[in-house]
């Protein structure tokens, strides 16, 4: 990879705020099912370019981060306008693949709203063909893991 991590001193994914909004919504003002994981997309990415390997890395180097399952359990609604809190974790970590577990929380009382998980992995951005993780995300990868399982 071209930049160099900043990982070292905050080698964590951490905790990402979001309100929720209007359009998130379906009309009775809770969140529509498809918020939540375009959400867990948000921690992630958002997490990645904080630790110096966003897109923008990524795509120097010739890759594309593309979203091969997500899954998604609800266990409350969440509605306009509340603030919700997301925390990713790596939840599995793989020469190709990554998953990302995601609890989303309430933020007013901390009731967990969903669970979900994004299993990403990379392409080539020419051919589309599949490409292991370069050593430089595989390491701030392995080094935000809490509790993976190999």
């Amino acid at each position: 990879m071209t930049a160099a991590p900043s990982a070292q001193a905050t080698a964590r994914l951490l905790a990402v705020r979001r309100r929720v909004e209007h359009v998130d919504t379906d009309a009775s003002g809770v969140v529509h099912f498809t918020r939540y994981p375009v959400w867990q997309e948000s921690a992630l990415l958002e997490n990645l370019e904080r630790l110096g390997v966003g897109l923008g890395v990524l795509a120097s180097d010739g890759l594309d981060l593309v979203v091969v399952e997500a899954t998604t359990r609800y266990r409350s609604p969440a509605r306009y306008p509340e603030e919700l809190i997301l925390e990713p974790v790596v939840g599995y970590l793989g020469a190709a693949r990554v998953r990302i577990d995601t609890m989303i929380r309430r933020s007013a009382d901390g009731v967990e709203l969903a669970v979900g998980s994004l299993s990403v992995a990379l392409t080539d951005r020419v051919t589309g063909a599949p490409r292991a993780l370069p050593p430089t995300l595989y390491t701030v990868l392995e080094e935000t893991r809490t509790d993976v399982r190999r």
